[in-house]
């Protein structure tokens, strides 16, 4: 199909131009490529934007000029060929039209009414959490997420995050290892830990699982929710460094050496979340000369002061140390 793939604006419109784009599109029919294959192709084809609407099965795929296959609405000044059932496949070039965009859109709809008909496979039932795994699996089709988006009630392009929780959470959800995948915009309260994924356009819900898992091994019984966009360097942190890294950095070395002391980094993570050391000594219940001398401990231990940027650095080693621990 690769030999088929000339620019349209290289073609002219005689005879053999007509048969080239008729043979690329039979050829797409023939093979029984995926929706998302046909409108990324035909982009490529056109050289500029294309895209496929079929609002009853939940999809609203365009690509442009190649690019990778996303969610989004017919643009206004594009020109429209529709089919039945509401179907519609489109193409927005600017400026003049090249010489075979009449016959590119009708070969365009007709493979695109033959491979819908191919690609309608059973998904699972409304509200299944077959679904939900299907909205955050990597190796699907945006077509094939799109609609099980559809099956959920959720557009393509509304905004969704996903949350990974250790616990029972409310919302469609699915149980994928020993962590709940939940779809949802508003944050619960929760018996557990949860990591919080961006707010994204649902079509791009797989990323915002993939930000959650990465909250989520941040959290800690004192700070047990944590959200992605405030991680800052440290989301970066968690897919460059590996467990052994972590654990031969001093900072965090030294940090297990005091975890064999009772409380001790149950009060350090207090210090850090309060930012003094009377706001600790409150939330711990505890008084703050016996905090003062702990943290006298743990300061000998650590070999740095914990004034202000020593509590940064304090946090940050604690942070990491949750990574390697998750």
């Amino acid at each position: 199909m690769r030999g088929l793939l000339l620019r349209l604006s290289g073609l002219d419109a005689d005879a053999e131009s007509a048969v080239r784009v008729i043979g690329f599109f039979d050829r797409l029919i023939t093979e029984r490529a995926g929706l998302d294959a046909l409108v990324r192709t035909t982009s490529e084809l056109a050289g500029c934007p294309v895209g496929l609407s079929a609002p009853g099965q939940g999809l609203a795929l365009r690509a442009d000029a190649g690019g990778a296959v996303t969610a989004g609405p017919v643009p206004a000044r594009a020109a429209v060929r529709a089919l039945e059932g509401g179907v519609q496949v489109w193409v927005a070039r600017e400026g003049t039209p090249a010489p075979l965009d009449d016959m590119l859109l009708e070969r365009f709809a007709i493979a695109a009414a033959v491979l819908l008909e191919h690609s309608s496979v059973p998904l699972p039932e409304l509200g299944d959490p077959a679904l939900v795994e299907l909205v955050l699996s990597e190796s699907v089709g945006t077509a094939e997420r799109s609609r099980a988006l559809h099956l959920l009630g959720i557009a393509a392009t509304a905004p969704l995050r996903v949350l990974a929780a250790t616990g029972e959470v409310p919302g469609k959800s699915v149980l994928l290892g020993n962590v709940r995948a939940v779809l949802g915009t508003e944050i619960p309260d929760v018996d557990g830990r949860l990591g919080v994924g961006p707010l994204l356009p649902a079509i791009e819900a797989a990323r915002s699982w993939q930000a959650a898992r990465t909250a989520l091994r941040y959290t800690s019984d004192s700070e047990p929710v944590v959200w992605w966009e405030r991680l800052g360097g440290l989301a970066l942190l968690a897919e460059q460094l590996d467990t052994a890294d972590i654990a031969a950095l001093p900072d965090v070395r030294a940090l297990d050496r005091l975890a064999a002391e009772p409380g001790m980094i149950t009060m350090l993570d207090a210090l850090c979340a309060t930012g003094s050391v009377r706001k600790a000594a409150a939330v711990l219940h505890r008084h703050h000369s016996t905090m003062t001398v702990r943290l006298a401990r743990a300061e000998s231990v650590l070999g740095f002061e914990l004034d202000s940027a020593g509590r940064f650095r304090l946090h940050l080693a604690l942070m990491l140390r949750r990574l390697r621990d998750d």
